[in-house]
């Protein structure tokens, strides 16, 4: 019989699940007849070895096949489709990305300040498997390269276009413009103040604290209570031995769907702007054919790090990107507007915090446009990438304690957000101000990256770096992803055969040319919404179980 975790005794574990490291000091282990991979198919067809959980591999793959098939053979039919789904999930359903965001956030916060803080995933006596560096590093490229990059010029130069535009109203009485709040008409100073707090509130506590309670919620429940790395496990308090059944099925499959989508918007997204790059310094077509054939090269390479695994692999390179994006970012603050970046981080960061409550209310807004166009399309996006991300983090962060991760995962990317939104926008807006070069706010948005770098020494070196840093995280997010999904398929499983890896990795690739090519921007950005409002629902209900399971655990010393 199960039993609840709040009502089970510490016990020193004295075996480990397959393919889960077996907990070091006093755990609460959960008390299940539930073996890891108990309902796996294994065989070798065709010389080829898998071990998979029957339903959940079969019933995603197939829906997932299924939807690239009739994406691209409806190109035209599917793009209308993508922007009324856009449309009706952005207008509608805002207010409840908002509002779930900011419940993972403020949990997590709560987390750090009291004593459930002192737990250790993987045990009292759990050492750290990687070092802050590898760790950080992974943390990093995981999270959100490709969005930094993508996004660490446009979207503060878009904010600070649509403040300076000010308010307008249609005939309605309903406001028209995208300006963040009530925008700041004519004012460049205050335009520049709200538009870098607006691009931080989208790169800070917000994504991250998603992160983080998935994140922390997959770790403990997988390497303190024993059980698998799926995300079914996380509602074992709520669900009991149910969960192995159709209810865990559904919870898993929809995870699959959340990563497989989020993660595909990402990718997309970072394709888009490698191809404008190669065109802007190479002069190679920007073409679908451009595209597609990027995607299926970094595909390859993809598989090539899945191979190696996770230390010779995705810790390598993420490593790598790391130190590239480091002397990209402190070549832009040196020969930069350096004074206006140093001085405008912690203006930035005050900004931030002073906006945050007027960012984060879900309901009577005015800026309807901004809240929905631009916050909940990132909300449902960061939610969607959860279930990759935070299982990722939870497998590269065994051996920390529970206040360690969550300040980690939390504060230190957002602080490392605001150095690199401040270091890029700052020096693009100053750009536009005081040099007059209104062709990096003209140019397309995948291209405005290369636009400011374009007015900045060693042109060629720093915008071969960017394509290569955007092309890095495209494969480390790759590699990571179908990491995650192959577990989740693996039933929970992460030592499962390679070539599930590589089956995922070329979905992952081939859905990503599906929606490029069946609606572009439009169609990532509603796969990542449509995905995004189900398993938000999903997560709210999964805080609790966290709370739950952490309540039961031995503090660390």
């Amino acid at each position: 019989m199960a039993q609840d975790p709040q009502d089970e005794k510490p016990k020193e574990p004295n075996t480990g699940s397959e393919g889960i490291p077996a907990p070091e000091g006093a755990v609460n282990l959960i008390d299940t007849d539930y073996v890891i991979g108990q309902d796996n198919i294994t065989a070798s067809p065709l010389g080829v070895n898998v071990d998979l959980h029957g339903k959940v591999f079969m019933f995603s793959a197939i829906v997932i096949l299924l939807f690239v098939i009739l994406t691209l053979a409806l190109q035209d039919q599917m793009e209308p489709l993508f922007n009324s789904a856009f449309s009706f999930l952005t207008t509608k359903m805002g207010w409840f990305f908002l509002l779930g965001a900011n419940v993972f956030v403020i949990l997590a916060l709560v987390l750090i300040f009291t004593p459930m803080g002192k737990v250790r995933i993987g045990g009292a006596d759990a050492k750290p498997d990687f070092g802050y560096l590898g760790w950080f590093s992974m943390l990093f490229a995981a999270g959100m390269g490709i969005g930094l990059m993508f996004y660490g010029v446009s979207e503060p130069l878009g904010h600070f276009g649509t403040a300076m535009g000010g308010i307008s109203v249609g005939e309605d009485g309903v406001r028209t413009d995208w300006a963040p709040l009530g925008a700041a008409a004519g004012d460049q100073a205050g335009a520049i103040d709200l538009s870098m707090a607006a691009t931080i509130f989208h790169w800070g506590f917000h994504p991250w604290g998603a992160y983080a309670i998935v994140g922390l919620s997959l770790a403990i429940f997988a390497f303190n209570k024993g059980l698998p790395l799926t995300m079914r496990s996380i509602f074992y308090p709520i669900l009991g031995e149910r969960v192995w059944g159709w209810p865990g099925h559904v919870i898993d499959i929809l995870a699959v769907f959340a990563t497989l989508f989020g993660l595909t918007t990402s990718l997309g997204i970072g394709a888009t702007q490698a191809a404008g790059g190669l065109n802007y310094l190479f002069g190679i077509p920007n073409t679908d054919t451009t595209l597609v054939v990027l995607i299926l090269g970094i595909t390859l390479v993809a598989l090539g790090s899945i191979m190696l695994g996770v230390d010779k692999g995705v810790q390598r390179l993420s490593q790598l990107n790391m130190v590239l994006a480091l002397l990209l970012l402190l070549f832009v603050i040196l020969v930069g507007p350096t004074l206006l970046i140093a001085t405008g981080v912690v203006d930035n960061l005050i900004n931030y915090v002073t906006h945050l409550p007027a960012f984060s209310m879900p309901f009577g807004r005015e800026d309807a446009n901004f809240s929905q166009g631009w916050t909940a399309f990132y909300w449902a996006w960061w939610i969607a990438w959860s279930p990759f991300v935070g299982m990722f983090i939870a497998r590269v962060s065994r051996g920390r304690t529970v206040r360690e991760f969550l300040i980690s995962v939390l504060v230190v990317p957002t602080l490392a957000s605001v150095v690199w939104m401040t270091a890029f926008g700052s020096t693009a807006i100053d750009q536009v101000i005081n040099q007059g070069i209104t062709e990096v706010q003209d140019a397309a948005l995948e291209l405005q990256l290369f636009t400011m770098l374009e007015y900045l020494p060693l042109t060629a070196i720093t915008s071969f770096i960017g394509i290569v840093l955007v092309i890095v995280f495209f494969i480390t997010s790759s590699d990571s992803g179908s990491l995650v999904i192959d577990s989740i398929t693996a039933g929970g499983k992460v030592d499962a055969p390679k070539p599930q890896r590589i089956f995922w990795a070329l979905i992952e690739g081939a859905l990503a040319i599906a929606l490029l090519l069946g609606g572009g921007l439009a169609a990532l950005q509603t796969a990542a919404l449509t995905t995004g409002l189900p398993f938000t629902l999903v997560l709210l209900v999964g805080c609790y179980a966290i709370v739950k399971g952490l309540m039961s655990e031995p503090k660390a010393k």
